[in-house]
């Protein structure tokens, strides 16, 4: 019984073993290929230039390897099988024949019968080993053949760029030097199929690579006219649906969409249109009354209404409206930074101005100054120093601003960005306030594909990040 617990007992550390080597596998496979992702290319065209010329390379590779092996290692077996098969016949010859005068006639048999060039010399010692070459090869085929079918002591050169190799045997009286061109007993056009098939490979790169291109092109150009949408600037004019089916499929799909969303933005802007001649109107006429009516007293607190409602409805229809139709531009930094400076001396407040980079960046200009407005105006409102700090760099702004006031708590930063959202707590918002300002700032900056995103600042109050391209 004890012998049976032991085997029970080891039985299942063995599965438990086995079942946490099986488990691990999938693990280790995937960071294998996370790190192999990490060297792999990014861009479609290079990952598709290698789809094609990896699979290429492989194959190639395995051809030649068979190649190699099996044709140009066989066909140079046989030839150096017959090349040893015509120099035993010359021993044998030498054999029948031992008389010197025989041996010219021999000599011109192996010549013009035998294609070898062979000369007898006296007994002496045969040369030492030389080098072994290093493809080997021939060397190999051909001293394997000799010991199968001579079995005599002999002496080989194949080392070097000769056409010819050198054979010589060990006879009883006398030592045998045959002459053999390389061709005989070496497949030495191999060379000329390995030309080939690379030579045909660089062909069909050549026409390859081109045609992966235009084939890319379509879906690079598909890319940019959406980054361009998502930015809020205008298709680019050479842009068409072109390609594959499934890529023009996508690329009219874009278009469609394109087009819906526009519609929708030019129902929605005529709309409120309408509405907003329509309550300026109302309000046009009960500023007239207001104006006609007898007693200052009575209508002051009433006017005071009327201005509070025109300016709560000019804010909820910009917002409403946004500014998507107007159409991209050149903003300057500058002027922009020195307005706010004056701005600040008009409220007090102590301002530092840091710009970096080119001045001039490519935006919607009023619906940009919209937004640095709104986040630069709350800083004013709600702190006694501000800090804007501007960088330009490839391509991308980042404007910073920074503010010494309460700031907000971090688990409400980003419901201020909802409209009509007041964080009285905070920041006391004026009676005019309507809790659209960040909310405007962040929907521009997001029509221009950037953001607007919260933190604490080096000040102590509030930093706000704003990212655009541009």
């Amino acid at each position: 019984m004890a012998t049976t617990d032991m085997e029970r007992t080891g039985g299942g550390g063995l599965g438990t073993r086995s079942w946490r080597a099986l488990t691990a596998v999938p693990r280790s496979w995937n960071r294998f290929w996370r790190r192999v992702s990490l060297y792999m290319p990014k861009r479609l065209y290079a990952r598709s230039l290698l789809i094609v010329i990896t699979p290429m390379i492989l194959l190639q590779s395995v051809v030649a390897f068979v190649f190699m092996e099996r044709h140009w290692q066989t066909v140079t077996v046989r030839l150096s099988q017959a090349v040893t098969r015509d120099i035993a016949g010359i021993i044998d010859l030498l054999d029948t024949f031992p008389q010197p005068e025989s041996y010219a006639q021999i000599i011109r048999i192996a010549q013009e019968r035998m294609s070898l060039k062979i000369d007898l010399l006296p007994a002496e010692p045969l040369p030492p080993p030389g080098p072994k070459p290093f493809f080997s090869i021939l060397d190999q085929a051909l001293s394997t053949e000799i010991r199968k079918q001579i079995n005599k002591p002999f002496w080989l050169d194949t080392v070097g760029n000769s056409n010819i190799v050198e054979v010589r045997v060990q006879l009883d009286d006398k030592v045998l030097r045959v002459f053999v061109r390389r061709s005989q007993a070496y497949a030495s056009n191999t060379h000329i199929f390995l030309l080939w098939m690379v030579g045909t490979s660089l062909v069909l790169l050549t026409i390859a690579i081109p045609f992966l291109r235009n084939q890319i092109r379509p879906i690079l150009q598909l890319t940019e006219a959406a980054e361009s949408f998502g930015k809020g600037r205008p298709m680019p004019p050479n842009f068409r649906p072109r390609g594959a089916e499934e890529v023009r499929r996508a690329g009219f799909a874009f278009i469609q969409m394109r087009e819906r969303i526009e519609r929708q933005i030019d129902q929605r802007t005529a709309m409120l249109t309408g509405v907003s001649h329509d309550l300026r109107t109302i309000l046009t006429r009960f500023k007239l009354q207001l104006a006609l009516s007898g007693s200052k007293v009575d209508t002051e607190a009433l006017s005071q209404d009327v201005d509070d409602m025109q300016s709560m409805l000019e804010a909820y229809l910009a917002f409403a409206r946004g500014e998507a139709s107007e159409d991209p531009g050149r903003f300057d930094l500058t002027s922009y930074l020195d307005k706010i400076g004056e701005e600040a001396r008009l409220r007090k407040r102590k301002l530092k101005v840091t710009l970096v980079g080119e001045p001039e960046v490519h935006v919607r200009p009023n619906a940009f100054a919209r937004l640095l407005q709104n986040v630069v105006g709350n800083a004013f409102r709600y702190a006694k120093e501000v800090e804007v700090k501007a960088v330009h760099d490839r391509g991308m702004l980042v404007v910073m601003v920074d503010d010494n006031g309460p700031g907000i708590p971090e688990e409400k930063r980003e419901e201020v960005f909802k409209p009509f959202f007041r964080l009285d707590e905070a920041r006391n918002l004026d009676s005019t306030g309507t809790g659209l300002g960040l909310a405007v700032a962040r929907d521009i900056a997001r029509s221009h594909g950037g953001d607007i995103k919260l933190s604490d600042s080096p000040l102590g109050g509030l930093r706000a990040m704003i990212r655009v391209p541009a």
